[in-house]
């Protein structure tokens, strides 16, 4: 979703700079999920040469033009780039599961550097609302909080509906940060040969086709999933509004390689009522297609 869809944020906002040591602490999951929705590219990798320079843009953007002394990373994956300033944070699989493990070290040491008041501006990349707590905590011991978030917070009354819970944790935030285009490119550039192809622009797909598209990517996936894995999801739906972050992250990831580029937002939104439905056994009558007006293809 490009600049056109953007609401106005008045350059008064930022007129005044805010200063100070900050400590960048970055889910690697959710920042490969987050540069995916935001760049044509699509690497495995991330270029974290590019890291601490693209971060302080985007906090200079947002009226923060604080230092970044360090970066945790929070990885399940063995790293190949030791870099300056940068301390990778292993979650080793043996330790827990998944998700929970990263959360509990990301977490254990979001409390530490509030309590020692390590720095003055905490910079999170997460999406999971049970950090939220512990940001409400270094908050009231003085560290302002900023979360690196994606287009989607730019709009915070629609996103308030399609995923309260991420709209929960992003509105505790001092800043929402968005990453530059710059930066964007900067992390997923990879050298490629010369002679490569260019990309084909993306062509425009009426509501309709739009629809049967994203039902046949539901579907498939609704269908490869086993059965105890439906009726836990199920359980789950019908007693939340929204849909799980890792299922959402893996719907979009999937449509988007059937698409060749990211959804707009009003296209995100019938994605992820088409899957409570599917999910609901509910009638896929009731995923609105948004008007051709509404549908701003990205650039």
């Amino acid at each position: 979703m490009k600049s056109e869809n953007r609401s106005g944020h008045p350059r008064k906002d930022h007129s005044v700079q805010r200063t100070g040591k900050c400590i960048a602490m970055i889910d690697s999951h959710y920042m490969a999920w987050l540069l995916k929705q935001e760049s044509e590219e699509d690497n495995e990798s991330i270029n974290r040469q590019a890291l601490i320079p693209a971060l302080s843009q985007a906090l200079k953007t947002a009226g923060l033009a604080v230092d970044i002394q360090r970066v945790y990373w929070y990885t399940d994956s063995e790293e190949e780039q030791y870099l300056n300033d940068q301390i990778i944070r292993l979650v080793r699989s043996e330790q827990a599961e998944g998700s929970d493990a990263l959360l509990q070290l990301m977490s254990g040491d979001l409390k530490r550097l509030a309590e020692n008041k390590a720095c003055d501006h905490l910079l999170i990349a997460s999406d999971d609302e049970r950090i939220l707590g512990l940001v409400d905590d270094a908050q009231l011991r003085g560290i302002g909080v900023h979360l690196l978030a994606d287009e989607s917070a730019r709009h915070m009354d629609q996103l308030a509906s399609a995923d309260p819970d991420w709209c929960r944790l992003l509105a505790h935030a001092d800043r929402r940060i968005f990453l530059q285009s710059a930066g964007i490119r900067d992390l997923t550039h990879t050298v490629k040969a010369a002679s490569a192809a260019p990309v084909a622009p993306a062509v425009a797909l009426d509501p309709e086709t739009m629809r049967i598209k994203l039902l046949e990517v539901v579907n498939g996936w609704w269908s490869d999933e086993p059965q105890d894995i439906q009726d836990d999801l199920r359980d789950e739906l019908l007693n939340n509004q929204g849909i799980p972050q890792e299922v959402d992250r893996h719907l979009l990831l999937r449509v988007r390689k059937v698409l060749e580029r990211p959804l707009s937002f009003p296209e995100k939104k019938m994605l992820r009522e088409m899957v409570r439905n599917t999910v609901l056994g509910l009638s896929q009558d009731t995923a609105v297609i948004p008007p051709v007006a509404e549908q701003v293809m990205p650039a």
